[in-house]
């Protein structure tokens, strides 16, 4: 497979109807780099920029997270199977897992997957999703989908199988394989992704302690966890998430912004 061709020309809120969405999943990307959430050129996040999801924004096959840019993402159609034999193609995991994703779940606006590593090991064992032992770990109290039907790479009917999992939930674990956060924005499903990563990361850490966990009712934890959504929609999270991690890049790493 070689390399697909980027298109390097800045793009401009003139010249782009969908420019603040590039810069954002751009940012979302260099981010991601920066909190080791990414692998090698592979993994993928997408942004749907039509309502029903079937036009969406997706990083080009064999880029680095570290190094996109909002003009090299691409827009592709989810229902147009010549996309992956473009010039400018995305990864064939990738357009097999997110075409399907916005073709069965345009609620989920942005798909982020990735193989970060304590959510893979958390896919890895025999668990069923996190227990409530922090606040971290109850904001996503019965707030998880998991598939366990994984029988290979993520292509074709394994591709539709995880978009129908995934309910109504923002975070689903796939077993043996890695995670996906979705959102109706950028900043929504970024904030979902950093969240889990962090949960998981305190759950497995105390299992390596190999002392008994102090884990809450169940009442507890879904008082917990619908705390966290009240506060969430209160006070913006995701967003106010995003926007620091813009002025961050802006004073930075500005060139995500070509």
């Amino acid at each position: 497979m070689t390399i697909a061709t980027i298109d390097t020309r800045s793009t401009t809120a003139e010249t782009d109807p969908h420019y603040e969405d590039r810069i954002n999943l751009a940012a979302v990307f260099r981010m991601a780099a920066r909190l080791n959430l990414h692998e090698s050129v592979a993994n993928h996040f997408s942004y749907a920029v039509s309502d029903d999801g079937g036009q969406f924004l997706i990083n080009p096959f064999g880029r680095h997270f570290s190094t996109l840019r909002a003009s090299e993402l691409l827009l592709l159609d989810a229902h147009d199977d010549d996309s992956i034999d473009a010039a400018n193609r995305p990864d064939p995991t990738a357009w097999a897992i997110h075409s399907a994703m916005h073709r069965n779940a345009p609620q989920a606006r942005c798909v982020l997957h990735a193989h970060s590593k304590y959510a893979t090991v958390l896919a890895s064992i025999e668990a069923e999703g996190l227990a409530p032992i922090d606040q971290n770990t109850m904001r996503f109290f019965n707030r998880v989908s998991i598939d366990d039907g994984f029988d290979g790479m993520g292509l074709d009917d394994e591709a539709e199988r995880l978009s129908k999992t995934l309910g109504n939930n923002t975070i689903l674990l796939m077993g043996n394989h890695g995670v996906m956060a979705v959102g109706e924005t950028i900043g929504k499903a970024f904030d979902e992704l950093y969240y889990f990563e962090r949960a998981c990361e305190t759950y497995i850490t105390a299992l390596m302690t190999g002392i008994p966990l102090r884990i809450v009712s169940d009442a507890v934890a879904e008082k917990t966890a619908q705390q966290w959504q009240d506060y969430i929609h209160r006070v913006g999270l995701g967003e106010a998430f995003l926007s620091e991690i813009r002025v961050i890049l802006d004073r930075e790493e500005p060139d995500y912004r070509l």
